[in-house]
């Protein structure tokens, strides 16, 4: 009789503990030890190893030895879906999509099953029944390109044995929180039923280079569901972000070890699916009739693509006394310190009032770029100034109250340029080396604050 030994796991971070703890010593909660209990006895073969096959043995080899050569990659025919993976999609790689429930991670998922050509993709669903994926099949697409299976599972087993009878070329799992193996006697949704159900995926994907997806449950604090290890054992971790009150969705790359790991793909949500929006500044500027004060046009980047976003800023008069700060999509500690900047070093008395602050499209900006745009549209607002909306901006502040110099400057000021504007604030340290000749746009390089502020409102 195999030999089973019961094992204490935190639900927060996935810590194993030989007995109960009050506070997890990794992620420092309370009351997070559940107990599981974990079979010790060794697995069987997986279904997709064949009992002819030998076992390779590795040896240690000298980097110079080693012959490098390019990943094979898959055209997955969604443009957003590629650049975020860095491409197009790794044979052998495993993909972790989380998000909130609702927001789209099964349609994302069922749109790229049912549109690559040429490839045999197996989706495997253990919350929705075939009837319910053939529902949203229908509405998302009339004409499927691809050969695409559906099969409704949780056991690992039975699913590793209709993979070694279908040989797919794609497996999507939706979700990994449902699947179970027998190897582990515990519920599935558990820290150790997670781990193990990863686990052989991962062996499966990296034998056989069959990519799969693994669509992922997140917490009430918005990171995946399980154990952190989760994302450590994943090639890939993308984040599915988004307002499902509003159309448009945010594919976030927050890991990827064949490309970028800051890469973002936009799309807008329709009764017909998810539809790729290929020029997100589109969506992040709006169609004004008038010139209105507090907004300002920042040239901002995500992983390698360049965006124009609106920021818009209020400020007015503390009714209550104690002035209020808020920001929408920006760190509200950095506001308050380039609030900060605004008092010591341009003298703008800004203790007594609101300031609010807001990045249109419902998109989070951590890029410092946006510094100066924040601040023209402060001031804009305090003054009752408007600034032209064909003026953009693209520079960090210091605290000292100087402009510096921002990385890759000349994908900003082509963005820009290719949407008509007609100057661009920068650095003056980002003028060095910079052929200001090949473009339409007029631009400003500036040192300090003051000098924006006096080219602005005189």
């Amino acid at each position: 009789m195999a030999k089973t030994k019961s094992a204490y796991f935190c639900q927060n971070c996935g810590y194993e503990s030989a007995k109960w703890l009050g506070k997890c010593p990794s992620c420092s909660q309370w009351n997070t030890f559940v107990e599981e209990v974990v079979e010790k006895s060794a697995p069987n073969v997986p279904a997709w190893k064949t009992s002819s096959g030998s076992q390779r043995s590795n040896k240690p080899s000298k980097v110079e030895n080693i012959e490098s050569s390019t990943e094979k990659r898959i055209l997955t025919g969604d443009q957003e879906l590629d650049r975020v993976l860095g491409g197009g999609l790794v044979t052998g790689s495993v993909t972790l999509i989380g998000g909130e429930p609702g927001i789209g991670k099964s349609t994302l998922m069922l749109q790229l099953a049912l549109n690559i050509q040429n490839k045999r993709i197996l989706y495997i669903s253990g919350e929705e029944s075939e009837q319910q994926i053939k529902m949203r099949a229908e509405r998302i697409t009339l004409t499927p390109k691809a050969d695409c299976y559906i099969l409704t599972e949780t056991s690992t087993q039975n699913i590793f044995k209709q993979i070694e009878q279908l040989e797919p070329h794609i497996v999507i799992v939706d979700s990994i929180q449902t699947l179970h193996s027998a190897h582990i006697e515990s519920t599935p949704g558990s820290v150790s039923q997670v781990r193990e159900c990863t686990a052989e995926l991962l062996r499966f994907a990296k034998e056989t280079d069959t990519p799969v997806f693994l669509i992922g449950h997140i917490t009430k604090d918005g990171a995946i569901a399980g154990p952190k290890i989760l994302e450590h054992m994943v090639d890939t971790v993308l984040q599915f972000e988004g307002d499902r009150h509003h159309i448009y969705r945010i594919l976030r790359s927050i890991k990827n070890r064949f490309g970028a790991a800051a890469e973002m793909g936009i799309y807008a949500m329709n009764s017909s699916g998810l539809r790729e929006v290929t020029n997100p500044s589109e969506i992040l500027l709006s169609q004004r009739d008038e010139e209105l004060s507090g907004i300002a046009i920042s040239a901002t980047l995500e992983g390698a693509r360049p965006m124009l976003i609106e920021t818009q800023a209020l400020v007015s008069v503390a009714a209550y006394g104690t002035p209020q700060r808020s920001a929408t999509g920006f760190d509200t500690r950095r506001m308050n310190m380039l609030l900060a900047v605004l008092e010591k070093r341009c003298g703008f008395r800004l203790s007594t009032r609101d300031v609010f602050l807001n990045l249109a499209g419902g998109i989070k900006v951590e890029d410092p770029a946006i510094d100066l745009a924040i601040l023209a549209a402060i001031i804009s607002s305090h003054e009752d100034i408007s600034i032209s909306s064909k003026t953009c901006f693209a520079a960090e502040v210091g605290l000292s109250g100087e402009i510096r110099a921002v990385n890759r400057i000349e994908q900003r000021i082509s963005e820009a340029d290719k949407l008509g504007f007609d100057r661009i604030f920068v650095s003056k340290y980002n003028l060095k080396g910079l052929s200001q000749e090949k473009y339409k746009i007029e631009i400003i390089g500036v040192g300090k604050i003051e000098d924006v502020f006096s080219a602005l409102f005189g």
